[in-house]
C-alpha cells in the first residue's frame, strides 16, 4: 500500500515571496479603488462646473436674447445650440421657455416637449447643478435662467452624460491599473530575485527546519566536550561553547572580543590569528596541553575560522610515563644481556676449575649494582623518586652518561605533599633529567648530577649537566613548546621542558635555569610544601626537615625563571 505523500512545508523564501506578493496586490487594489472613487467625484464636480459655464455663456449670448423674442425661437436657437454643444464638448444644450417647453434639443423629435428635470431654482433666478436621468440618460446638468430687464424670459440647461464621465474616469483607472500591474510585476521580479538569494543562503530550508537546526546546534554545542571556537573575518569571537571556555580558562562573556585580547599564550594566539589552517598542533596553556585545529570558512571571501580544541593533558602525561617505561624496559634488556654475558663468564671460569676467580668476579658485579642502589636509597628514601633515579641511571649508563645523585640530597619517605602526585613528580624530574642527558651525551666526561632535598618550606630539585649550557639569549625560550637546539625527531622536540614548567606553575612553584658549576646548564625547581603542624613543645620547625638543610654552596644567579607566588 502506497502511503500518501506528505506535502513539504513551503520554504521561508517561498512564504516571504507569497506574503510580499499579496501585500503588493492589496496595496495596489486599495489604491486603485481609492483613486477611482476620488477621480469619479472630481470628474462629476468638474463636469458640473463645465456645464454651468456653458449654460451661463449661452444665457448671456445676445443672439439668444434676440431669438427668444421672435415668433419661432427654434429656428435660430437650434443650430446655435448644436454648434455650442459641439464646440464645448458637452452632451446637450437645451434652451426652453420659462414653462420648461424645449426650444432646442440634440434630438429634434423632442423639441416642443417638456424638459425632464428640475427648473424651480432657475425660475427663482439662481443657477444650480444636479444629476438627473433625462431623455439622454443619467447626466450631470446645469440649469440657469435667461434674464432681461429683471424678467426671466427663458432657461438654459447644459449637461454631460454620466456614462461619458465614467468613460473618462475608466480611462484614468485603466492607466492606473496598468501602472500598478507594472509595479506589481517589477516588485514580484525583485522579490523573486531577493528570495532566490535567500533560498541559497538558507539552502532552501523553511522556517521550521531552520528552527529545528538551531535547536540541534545549541544542543550539540553544549553536549560536545571538546572545545569549539568560531571567529569572524576580523578574528573576533563569534561563538564559544562550554568546552572551549573550560579548556581556555575563560569565565566572562567574550563574544565580540578579539582573540588577541583573551590573554592566551602567545603561540596559541598566533595559531588562532593565522589565516592558514592548522592541523593537530600541540599548544600549552598554564594548566593544559591542547591539540588545536583551525579551518578557515570561505565562500568567495574569508568569512571566519572554525577552531577545535582537544585536551590531551592526561594523554600527554600517560605518553611520558609510557616513554619512561619503554626506556626502563630497554635498560632492563640491556642489563639482562650484560648479566647473561657475566653469567657466561662465571660459568666458563668454573668449567676451567677457577672457582675462586669466578666467585670474585660475581661478587664484584653484585657489589657494584648494590652500591648504586644503596647510594640512591640512602640519599632519597622517597620511593617514587628513588625508582625514577634508578631507572634514569640505567638509561644514562646505556647512553654513555654518568648519572650522579649528589651528597646534598636527602628526602625522607612521607615528606612530599599529597597534592604533588607521583605523575607530576615524574613529569618534572624525568623531563629535566632527559633534557640533561640529551645535552651531556657525546661530551667529554658526560655527567648529570641530580640534587633533591627539602628545605624549610619547599622541595628543591636540581639537575646539572656537563653539556654546552644555555645561551643567556635563549634562557626564556628553552621553556617554550617547540624550542630545541637539536633537530626534530619523529615525535618532535621541545615539549619536555614546556611540560615540566607547566606542571611547576600548576603547583605554584618556580623553575629556573642558570649556568652550572661544571660549565653546563643547571635547572632548579622549587615547589612549596605545606606548613608543618605546630610542635606542642613550642618548636616551630619540623625536625624531619631539619635533617636535610640546603647545601652551603650557593648557586650562581639564575639566567631565567618563572613561577607563581
Amino acid at each position: 500500500m502506497r502511503l500518501p505523500r506528505v506535502p513539504r512545508p513551503r520554504s521561508l523564501a517561498g512564504q516571504l515571496f507569497g506574503m510580499q506578493a499579496v501585500l503588493i496586490a492589496v496595496l495596489v487594489a486599495g489604491y486603485a479603488l481609492f483613486t477611482y472613487v476620488g477621480d469619479r467625484g472630481q470628474a462629476e464636480e468638474a463636469a458640473g462646473r463645465q456645464a454651468t459655464a456653458v449654460a451661463r455663456s449661452v444665457a448671456d449670448a445676445p443672439s439668444v436674447h434676440a431669438a427668444v423674442g421672435t415668433a419661432d425661437p427654434t429656428r435660430d436657437l437650434q443650430p446655435y445650440s448644436l454648434r455650442v454643444q459641439r464646440d464645448t464638448g458637452v452632451d446637450f444644450v437645451t434652451i426652453m421657455d420659462p414653462r420648461g417647453i424645449r426650444w432646442t434639443h440634440p434630438d429634434e423629435r423632442l423639441i416642443g416637449g417638456h424638459f425632464l428635470g428640475h427648473i424651480g431654482p432657475a425660475l427663482a433666478g439662481r443657477s444650480f447643478t444636479e444629476t438627473y436621468t433625462g431623455s439622454l440618460g443619467p447626466s450631470v446638468r446645469a440649469v440657469t435662467p435667461i434674464e432681461e430687464d429683471g424678467r426671466i424670459i427663458g432657461l438654459v440647461s447644459a449637461g454631460i452624460r454620466v456614462q461619458a464621465i465614467s468613460e473618462r474616469v475608466q480611462d484614468q483607472v485603466t492607466a492606473l491599473i496598468g501602472a500598478a500591474a507594472g509595479a506589481l510585476l517589477l516588485g514580484a521580479v525583485g522579490t523573486y530575485v531577493i528570495n532566490a538569494r535567500l533560498r541559497r543562503s538558507t539552502h532552501g530550508m523553511n522556517a521550521a527546519e531552520l528552527s529545528r537546526m538551531h535547536d540541534y546546534h545549541q544542543a550539540a554545542l553544549h553536549a560536545v566536550r571538546e572545545g569549539l571556537l568560531m571567529l569572524d573575518g576580523q578574528f573576533r569571537v563569534a561563538l564559544m561553547n562550554d568546552g572551549g571556555r573550560e579548556l581556555l580558562g575563560v569565565t566572562e562573556d567574550v563574544v565580540g572580543r578579539s582573540v588577541a585580547g583573551l590573554g592566551l599564550p602567545a603561540p596559541l594566539t598566533g595559531a588562532l590569528l593565522s589565516a592558514e589552517p592548522r592541523v593537530d598542533e600541540v599548544h600549552l596553556t598554564d594548566t593544559r596541553v591542547l591539540v588545536v585545529n583551525t579551518s578557515p570558512v570561505s565562500g568567495g571571501e574569508r568569512r571566519g575560522t572554525v577552531v577545535t580544541l582537544r585536551d590531551v593533558t592526561e594523554l600527554q602525561a600517560l605518553t611520558g610515563e609510557l616513554d619512561s617505561e619503554r626506556g626502563f624496559s630497554q635498560a632492563l634488556r640491556s642489563q639482562a644481556h650484560e648479566a647473561a654475558n657475566r653469567l657466561h663468564t662465571v660459568v666458563s671460569l668454573i668449567e676451567l676449575d677457577r672457582a675462586e676467580e669466578a666467585v670474585g668476579f660475581a661478587t664484584a658485579e653484585l657489589e657494584l649494582a648494590q652500591s648504586l642502589t644503596d647510594e640512591v636509597v640512602s640519599a632519597v628514601s622517597e620511593p617514587v623518586l628513588a625508582a625514577l633515579l634508578l631507572g634514569k641511571a640505567a638509561q644514562a649508563n646505556e647512553r654513555g652518561v654518568e648519572l650522579v645523585v649528589s651528597q646534598d640530597s636527602g628526602i625522607d619517605d612521607g615528606l612530599l605533599p599529597a597534592s604533588l602526585s607521583p605523575r607530576d613528580l615524574v613529569t618534572v624530574l624525568g623531563n629535566l633529567i632527559d633534557n640533561a642527558m640529551d645535552a651531556a651525551q657525546g661530551t667529554a666526561g658526560a655527567r648529570v648530577t641530580v640534587t633533591a632535598f627539602t628545605g624549610e618550606s619547599d622541595l628543591v630539585l636540581r639537575v646539572a649537566d656537563t653539556g654546552p649550557g644555555v645561551d643567556p639569549a635563549h634562557a626564556e625560550r628553552v621553556f617554550r613548546h617547540g624550542w630545541s637546539t637539536k633537530p626534530a625527531g619523529p615525535g618532535g622536540r621541545g615539549l619536555g621542558l614546556a611540560l615540566a614548567r607547566q606542571t611547576v606553575i600548576r603547583h605554584a612553584g618556580i623553575l629556573e635555569v642558570r649556568e652550572g658549576a661544571a660549565g653546563g646548564a643547571e635547572f632548579e625547581v622549587r615547589l612549596p610544601l605545606p606548613e608543618p603542624p605546630a610542635d606542642p613543645a613550642g618548636n616551630d620547625r619540623d625536625p624531619a626537615r631539619g635533617t636535610h638543610p640546603a647545601p652551603s654552596v650557593q648557586p650562581s644567579e639564575p639566567l631565567a625563571s618563572r613561577g607563581l607566588a
